[in-house]
């Protein structure tokens, strides 16, 4: 995806979260923190695991104050341990008071994907397969959540509906069958004069061979039998010589690994 469009995408995130948390203020902050008090806080790591997000902690509090200043000892895609300090972050204690849980909120659930990642990489190590991500994303954090993959050793499979064709059963059938769909697919792209590559699902050995013969660039056996493919049943595919392996735990019932952002007295 475009660089640019990231970024906006980004942007935009973090300005609809601050106006979902803060609303018309932080009361509790107002009401009791002078405007002037300047102090620190520290981002404490309470869990084992691979740290993501700190790129992203530095455009939420830039964002909200950008006389925040941001130091910083742990960068993305570390291995962390409980009682690690990631960074340190100076200014207006009014402003990390209400950058803290967006921050929070964000760095725990990319620090929890990748480390789920990172988890499934190395039971693969010693086999070529490679680990990708999926669309079952958190509406509006998907290109979050995917860094984090990335962060964690995996790959992105597609970031969504516009940067490959990938024709699942649902297509196949409203198509009326693979042939059909692959090859207004491949009349689309021509048309359109888009240069997507083309992916297809296959339930069975004859589709899969129709597929071989029109020629696409990857064949998903998502719904072949045996199908439904986990951590634990993972092993003997890779060991077969699959080139990858999708995995929607990795994005959609992942845990949120445990950090805090705690005043620095």
């Amino acid at each position: 995806m475009d660089e640019k469009i990231v970024n906006q995408l980004i942007d935009e995130l973090i300005k609809l979260s601050f106006a979902e948390d803060i609303g018309d203020g932080d009361h509790t902050t107002l009401s009791c923190i002078p405007a002037d008090a300047i102090g620190k806080q520290k981002l404490l790591v309470k869990e084992e695991g691979i740290l993501a997000g700190v790129d992203i902690a530095r455009r939420v509090f830039k964002a909200f104050d950008p006389e925040l200043q941001m130091e910083v000892f742990i960068e993305d895609g570390a291995h962390v341990k409980p009682g690690d300090i990631a960074f340190i972050v100076t200014g207006k204690e009014q402003s990390l008071l209400q950058t803290e849980r967006l921050m929070l909120n964000i760095m725990q659930r990319m620090s929890g994907i990748a480390t789920m990642t990172a988890k499934y990489v190395k039971a693969l190590e010693g086999t070529k397969t490679r680990v990708l991500d999926t669309r079952k994303t958190t509406p509006g954090m998907r290109i979050l959540e995917k860094m984090a993959v990335k962060i964690g050793g995996g790959c992105n499979h597609r970031i969504g509906l516009f940067d490959m064709i990938l024709l699942k059963d649902n297509h196949v059938d409203f198509a009326g069958g693979i042939h059909n769909a692959i090859q207004r697919a491949k009349d689309y792209c021509k048309a359109k004069g888009k240069n997507l590559k083309i992916e297809v699902e296959v339930r069975n050995f004859d589709e899969l061979n129709q597929a071989l013969a029109e020629g696409v660039d990857r064949i998903m056996f998502d719904n072949f039998t045996p199908g439904g493919i986990t951590y634990d049943t993972m092993l003997p595919y890779a060991q077969a010589g699959v080139d990858f392996i999708s995995f929607g735990a990795l994005t959609h019932s992942v845990k949120g690994l445990d950090l805090s952002f705690k005043a620095v007295k």
